[in-house]
């Protein structure tokens, strides 16, 4: 009796147990299927190329447009691609020997992952080895520039040093740093009794403090007319005529450079929304073309064909 009892208990924890789930995930499938699609797109976009420069013709002038060829180069990118995607799903479908459709399109939802980021890395290893070939090219432009302006400067230098007495530069430099002092510490008195480079020292001064403050002081106002005018030979009425136009022209001018500005965002922000976009969708169409494609790949059981 107890024997049959460990028996039935037996039979019991055996039937109760959960069926045991094989793996079906095949990854070298998977990286077949990637590597197909990705060296099929290659290979599709360089007859691309092959086909976008044979229509060029500069010597008849039957070039096509830049706006066609840009057209016609992403349709051919888009469509491309897609081809490449499909193929390698079905390749990764048929060769995981999965039976279920949905295995099968699990399958080239992981090739069309796979393609992507191996795509990614491509790009961005060209688009580093074009940015440091640009960069070096630019290095050496600079360094080759900079040698021939040294080359410059010391020849220059070498004949000044045999035409000047130093004697005659230390003079023009005296002069300079003295010119540079009295134009810096220019008296707040008459503008007339000021020189040239004073009266300037201090319209660059109260020009700026307005700019800065966005509007200046009566008193401050009335000075930067009467320095226009003493150094521009008018009468301060005519010289604060002169001001206002010079405001009103820098106003219009700064609202012009705002909206020029405003305006380029604006379009740099829609160009950008319109790419990201174009990339989700593009994105999105390979991930269904290359489920449907694995779909169609999944391998029908001979031994349940005449069954059915």
């Amino acid at each position: 009796m107890s024997s049959t009892t460990a028996t039935l208990n037996h039979d019991l924890s055996v039937e109760a147990a959960p069926p045991s789930l094989r793996r079906r995930v095949s990854w070298g499938a998977i990286f077949a299927g990637g590597i197909v699609a990705v060296v099929v797109a290659i290979t599709l976009n360089m007859l691309g190329v092959a086909i976008g420069a044979s229509t060029v013709n500069l010597a008849q002038g039957s070039t096509p447009s830049a706006a066609s060829f840009g057209i016609g180069t992403g349709i051919w990118l888009v469509v491309s691609n897609l081809i490449a995607l499909a193929i390698g799903a079905y390749v990764a479908a048929h060769l995981s020997g999965v039976t279920e459709r949905g295995d099968a399109a699990l399958h080239g939802l992981s090739v069309w992952a796979l393609a992507t980021l191996i795509a990614a890395v491509l790009l961005g290893s060209l688009a580093g080895g074009l940015v440091s070939t640009i960069s070096s090219g630019a290095a050496s432009l600079v360094g080759g520039t900079a040698s021939g302006i040294g080359s410059l400067v010391g020849g220059a230098g070498s004949i000044a040093a045999r035409t000047t007495s130093p004697s005659t530069v230390q003079s023009t430099a005296q002069q300079l740093i003295d010119r540079a002092k009295s134009a810096l510490t220019s008296p707040q008195g008459d503008p007339a009794q000021m020189t040239s480079d004073q009266r300037k020292a201090e319209i660059a001064r109260l020009i700026g403090q307005g700019i800065s403050n966005g509007t200046l002081s009566p008193p401050d106002s009335d000075r930067l007319a009467a320095l226009v005018a003493a150094e521009t030979g008018t009468t301060p009425d005519q010289a604060k005529a002169r001001i206002q136009q010079m405001e009103k022209q820098a106003k219009e001018e700064l609202q012009q450079a705002k909206a020029k500005a405003q305006q380029a965002a604006d379009t740099a922000a829609h160009a950008t929304s319109v790419a990201a976009f174009s990339l989700f969708g593009s994105l999105l169409l390979g991930a269904i073309v290359a489920v449907l494609a694995a779909s169609a790949g999944a391998r029908v059981p001979y031994l349940y064909r005449g069954s059915s």
